[in-house]
Parts: C-alpha cells; structure tokens; sequence
C-alpha cells in the first residue's frame, strides 16, 4: 500500500481566533507528537486530511521543510454538529512497528437466514487489531453468506489479513440472524396492562364501601 505524502508548515500563532483564521483559509490545524520528541504545532492542507480520513486512511508521511516523517492519525476533532474537521492530532510512527487502530469492518454478501424469515443485525460495526504501521488495512471484510438463522458470529470467527491481530474478546459477538419479534408478544403486554389499569377501580370501590360501612355504624 503506497503511503501519501502531505506537506506540512509549521504553525507560529496560537489560540482560537488563529485556528478559526487558518480554517477559514483551507488549513487544519494539527500537533505532532511521539518517538521521544517534542511535540510540533502544525498546519495541513484540510481538504487533503479530510480526503484521506474518509477513505480509512491511518497513515501518511508528512513533508516539512524536506524532512520526511511517517505519522499516524490519531485524534480527530469535530465541531458541535460533529460534521467539521477543526483539529487533528498526529503521533509519529515507524514503519516497522506494531500499533493498536480501529477499522471499519465490511460485511459482503445476504446472510442464507435471511431467506429463512431472519433479519440480519450487526452487534459491531469496527474491530480493533494490532498489526504493523505500513500494513495497516482501510477496512475488514466479513463475508457473511453462510451465517444461518440463530447463528452468531464471533470476532474469532472473521478471517484476518496475515499479520492482523484482533484486540478484545475473542467471543465478543460481532453479528446475529434473528426472527423478527412476534406480535402475539405485543399483544399478551398490552392485555397484561389492560388487566393491572381494570383492577385499579376495584381497590378504589373497595375502599370507598368500608367507609360506607363505618359511616352507618357511626350513625
């Protein structure tokens, strides 16, 4: 997999107003950090970034001032609607080591329950793996063409690239075919809360005879 190349400049003003001048301007503001090193502020082009994040993109090589440094997306930040890329941190890698990163998992094909009356549901819809930096893939496919009615299917039971590990519990559930529920259920609650809202009158006209009765033997 060919690792892209962004160029980075260095970021001299701090604080909010600055951020907000830069994004108004199609730059990103970033910090670089990790491998013993001080941390760097940073700017990056915000249409590349935000390209390269929506294909699944983990790694890149970042170019400043000719100096080449492979680097790791590591926390995003969004705006209040959750939709805007307004920062982004980076933490310096080597190409060679192992990493922790959630990736998206890619469900193919129509679960053979389905035609059995099931409906397919999804427990997971990523799965965290350990594999190493340059081999890190944008997505996991689960092919799911032979999971039957009732039958789950496990984090252990997907098929890995070679040198990916899958973090977590291997009996985690990561998908299910079930029956859709029943309406004779949904009946029987109903008449359940018919039956408890009809017995509230009796303990009301229970209650007011005693009193009737004490009042005539007072009388």
């Amino acid at each position: 997999m060919e690792i892209p190349t962004l160029n980075v400049e260095p970021r001299k003003a701090a604080g909010s107003r600055a951020a907000a001048r830069l994004r108004r301007s199609g730059k990103l503001p970033a910090v670089l950090y990790g491998h013993g090193r001080e941390p760097a502020s940073i700017t990056l082009d915000y249409h590349d970034v935000e390209q390269h994040m929506q294909h699944g993109l983990h790694v890149v090589k970042l170019d400043m001032e000719g100096k080449v440094q492979p680097c790791q997306f590591k926390d995003a930040q969004y705006d209040y609607l959750g939709s805007t890329l307004v920062h982004i941190d980076l933490v310096r890698v080597d190409l060679t080591e192992r990493v922790t990163v959630t990736v998206p998992l890619d469900f193919r094909g129509t679960p053979k329950g389905v035609s059995e009356g099931g409906i397919f549901h999804h427990e997971l819809t990523e799965l965290e793996i350990e594999c190493v930096v340059a081999e890190i893939p944008e997505s996991i496919r689960v092919d799911i063409f032979e999971l039957a009615l009732d039958q789950v299917l496990h984090v252990k039971d997907i098929q890995l690239p070679e040198g990916v590990t899958a973090m977590g519990d291997p009996e985690s559930a990561v998908a299910v075919v079930r029956l859709p529920s029943t309406a004779p259920a949904v009946e029987e609650t109903a008449e359940a809360e018919g039956e408890a809202a009809s017995a509230e009158p009796e303990v009301i006209a229970k209650g007011k005879a005693e009193d009737e009765s004490a009042g005539e033997e007072k009388s």
